[in-house]
Order: structure tokens, then sequence, then C-alpha cells
């Protein structure tokens, strides 16, 4: 068994859609980054990496690459699987957190959960989205971005 960590911040901006987990979320800001700049889907997918011991999200899926400009980060997430696949891993359990003081995460987390879950081909079960908020504190208190941690465990497959 192998175990993975890793986090995500982006800065909300007007003019880009929310997209967190997958889902579209209705809000006046979204954020930026290369590709939809899904935090809790970037955290998520680093932690895979890493469990695997294959550096880092950047590695695998630059932000110079025009390829990626604009991706579905499900997208990301589907190569990410591939990558489990082909070093011989399968996902144990996954357990995320995003920070974000607005909007609330609550009535998209299950939709979430099943988004990740379809993409690394899982029990929904295996998979875990928690969310909070900064209190008012720091940069994400201050509506400026949102943050997202995830924690992985994955195991080999019995060849």
């Amino acid at each position: 068994m192998r175990i993975g960590q890793s986090k995500d911040i982006h800065r909300l901006v007007e003019g880009r859609d929310l997209i967190i987990g997958g889902v579209k979320i209705p809000y006046e800001k979204g954020l930026l980054g290369h590709s939809d700049a899904d935090v809790l889907l970037h955290a998520i997918i680093e932690s895979l990496i890493g469990a695997m011991g294959l550096k880092d999200i950047g590695t695998h899926f630059s932000d110079k690459d025009p390829q990626y400009k604009g991706i579905s980060s499900l997208k990301l997430l589907d190569r990410t699987f591939e990558m489990l696949k082909e070093n011989g891993y399968e996902v144990v359990n996954i357990d995320s957190l995003i920070v974000i003081e607005k909007p609330k995460m609550v009535p998209y987390i299950d939709t979430m959960r099943q988004n990740i879950a379809e993409h690394l081909h899982c029990d929904v079960s295996r998979i875990n989205v928690k969310a909070t908020c900064a209190e008012g504190m720091g940069f994400i208190g201050k509506g400026e971005g949102a943050m997202a941690e995830a924690v992985c465990l994955i195991e080999e497959t019995k060849r």
C-alpha cells in the first residue's frame, strides 16, 4: 500500500466558471488556471501521482502545454486512472477537503463524489469529500481564492 497527499490553491476571479469536483457551480467568480482550475481534482490527481512515486501534476500535465489549455480536469483524472492501471495500482480510498468561503459546497458534494468515483472506476464509498470555510480569515476568507487537500491510499493490484 502507498499513501499520497497534496494541496492545491487557485485564485477566484470574475469571468471564469467555478468548477470543483467536476461540478459547474453557479457563482459570480471562478478559479483561475491553465485548465479548468478544478482545485479539488488537482489535489486528488497529485496525491495519486505522488503515491505512485511519479513526481507531481505539473510533470504530467504542464501548464505550459497548450493541449491542457481549458481542459476539463475530469479528463486529467481519466489519464491519472490510466497511470494507476499502467503501474499496477488501484484506489483504496481518498479523503479530501475543500476550503472556500463562498459558495457553500454541501449541495454539490454527492455529485463530486460520484464524478470522482466514476472516473477512477471505484465505488463511491471509497471517495470522501468535505468542505469548510476560513471564517473570514486570510485570502480564502476574503473570497480571493480556494484551496483543496487530498490524501489517498492505493494498493498494488493482484496480477
